[in-house]
């Protein structure tokens, strides 16, 4: 448990430097061309969730957040077997948890998400690396659940 906790707050950590360095190097600027055609640096303050959604509800994500983790503590400590296929459950909450703590110690902090990835080539809204980790973990969680977690049939 102690393990998983500690992992997500790293990938939390991480996350708030690379906002760190788009508040300072990012925002006086604006917008960086990285590659061009395809991906731009992108300064934004998203004060909502993803597309911009519940503008203003700064507090609702941050008492989601707080409830995803008690939910994932849980879920771990009680019902999650201790079997080798479960290590990309693990993975995936480990995932989430940093990507949902990174953000919401943009909203708790800061009054906002700091998002600066921009996709040039497709359409999408502006993200950040806390929003990667929760959509990977969530693509790793189902994958586990489809492919490789079986029932035991002893069950």
């Amino acid at each position: 448990m102690v393990f998983i906790l500690l992992w997500a707050f790293i990938l939390a950590v991480i996350d708030q430097i690379s906002k760190l360095a788009a508040l300072k190097y990012l925002k006086p600027v604006g917008s960086v061309s990285f590659i061009d055609g395809i991906m731009n640096f992108t300064f934004v303050e998203n004060r909502g969730a993803a597309f911009g959604v519940l503008t203003g509800a700064r507090w609702f994500f941050i008492v989601i957040t707080i409830a995803v983790t008690i939910a994932a503590v849980i879920y771990i400590k009680k019902y999650m077997p201790n079997k080798k296929e479960y290590g990309i459950v693990k993975l995936s909450i480990i995932l989430i948890l940093g990507g949902a703590w990174g953000n919401a110690f943009d909203r708790f902090f800061r009054g906002y998400v700091v998002d600066f990835f921009e996709s040039v080539f497709i359409k999408w809204p502006v993200f950040n690396v806390a929003d990667i980790y929760v959509v990977f973990g969530t693509i790793l969680l189902a994958y586990a659940f489809i492919f490789v977690i079986k029932d035991d049939e002893n069950d």
